[in-house]
């Protein structure tokens, strides 16, 4: 920042859900970074996660908003009122909103996050009330907000495409990934995660997410089905994640031959998942689309072989250090056989994945961040 005067960012971290998703991580690892960048900070929140964010920013002014807002829709109302509010007391020059909605009626500047177009590009894969509602909300932002930030090139060509959004208003704010959670495992760590899955070193492919369409899971668990043919020995599949839903998850489960192991454990702790990563023969993420896809890059940190889709923001992300597939069922079959089939490849893609991933870091989104910031002030 060379401007005299750094603008206090007021931070909207209210509609961070408890699991910590991926709006967790973006928003804590973005404010974790803004503090240690020296951001003039001030962070609204749920009361549950006042602790949270005064540890991970001392100098930042956090407060807790009602306890009301611990629902979604009392939130929504809230934000249109209280959020203003907060800032004012706060004296923010800007709130910066990193979920689709926004204040109608802020007073002051605001910077949205758009993190990718899925109920744009993929409506039938969601329920069609929250379509509606997201769609609406994403729009409003879109033309309302004063700066809009994406975390992929491939992010704002689409809000350019679908919307006719404004290239001139949207910064593109590469997601980091916190080296110190995320990293290549001892064999303990592996051997942990292995012995709590009941494998005990036996072979797994590895997938983690929200068990949503958009993730394509059916195809997966049906590829490695077809991979896992004539083998000996064939690898377990790990579908870890909490949530989500698929009406077509239940027909491919039913379909999957008694001598293969499907694993769903649920919730994994971070602690768990570097093991859970680079314990795998390949960590595979076959997305229709992601707006950036950090648990691609989470796996990448862990130096995991990674397996993902030549779609979206996902190249941006993975370069030439991950494998590639289409996401239909054959695509993947032949992606993971030939990733099974061929360790040296592996060993080479985990090499590289890990090299790559340290290029995105929380540090360089926090610049890019605030230099959104700065000229949301500007204009």
């Amino acid at each position: 920042m060379t401007d005299t005067v750094v603008p206090r960012v007021l931070v909207d971290a209210t509609a961070v859900p408890a699991d910590r998703g991926a709006l967790g991580r973006y928003v804590d690892g973005l404010i974790g970074a803004l503090h240690r960048a020296d951001a003039d900070l001030a962070v609204v929140c749920q009361r549950s996660d006042e602790e949270r964010y005064a540890k991970l920013a001392p100098k930042a002014r956090v407060v807790a908003g009602p306890p009301a807002i611990a629902h979604r829709q009392a939130r929504l109302a809230w934000e249109q009122s209280g959020l203003p509010l907060v800032a004012q007391q706060v004296g923010a020059h800007l709130i910066h909103a990193p979920y689709y909605s926004i204040p109608l009626r802020p007073g002051l500047p605001t910077v949205v996050t758009v993190h990718d177009m899925a109920y744009f590009t993929d409506p039938e894969a969601h329920n069609p009330v929250r379509t509606t509602f997201v769609r609406s909300a994403t729009r409003t932002a879109v033309r309302r907000a004063t700066r809009v930030i994406v975390p992929s090139k491939a992010t704002r060509d689409e809000l350019v495409r679908l919307l006719g959004a404004d290239p001139t208003r949207i910064d593109v704010a590469y997601h980091g990934v916190d080296h110190s959670i995320f990293h290549p495992p001892t064999a303990e760590e592996r051997r942990h995660v292995s012995d709590r899955l009941g494998l005990h070193g036996r072979p797994y492919i590895a997938f983690l997410g929200a068990l949503e369409p958009r993730k394509n899971v059916p195809n997966l668990i049906r590829g490695w089905v077809r991979a896992a043919e004539g083998l000996d020995g064939p690898p377990a599949l790990i579908l870890a994640g909490s949530g989500g839903w698929d009406d077509e998850l239940d027909a491919a489960l039913a379909d999957v031959p008694a001598h293969l192991r499907v694993i769903r454990p649920g919730y994994l702790p971070w602690p768990s998942l570097p093991g859970f990563f680079a314990g795998s023969l390949a960590v595979a993420l076959p997305s229709r689309g992601e707006g950036f896809g950090l648990p691609v890059l989470e796996a990448m940190a862990c130096g995991a072989t990674v397996l993902t889709t030549h779609r979206a923001s996902l190249p941006e992300v993975g370069g030439d250090a991950v494998a590639y597939t289409d996401p239909g069922v054959d695509d993947i079959a032949a992606a993971l056989r030939a990733l099974i089939d061929d360790p040296e490849r592996r060993r080479r893609l985990a090499e590289a994945a890990h090299a790559r991933s340290r290029e995105f870091t929380w540090a360089a989104s926090a610049e890019a961040h605030l230099a959104a910031y700065q000229r949301a002030v500007e204009q």
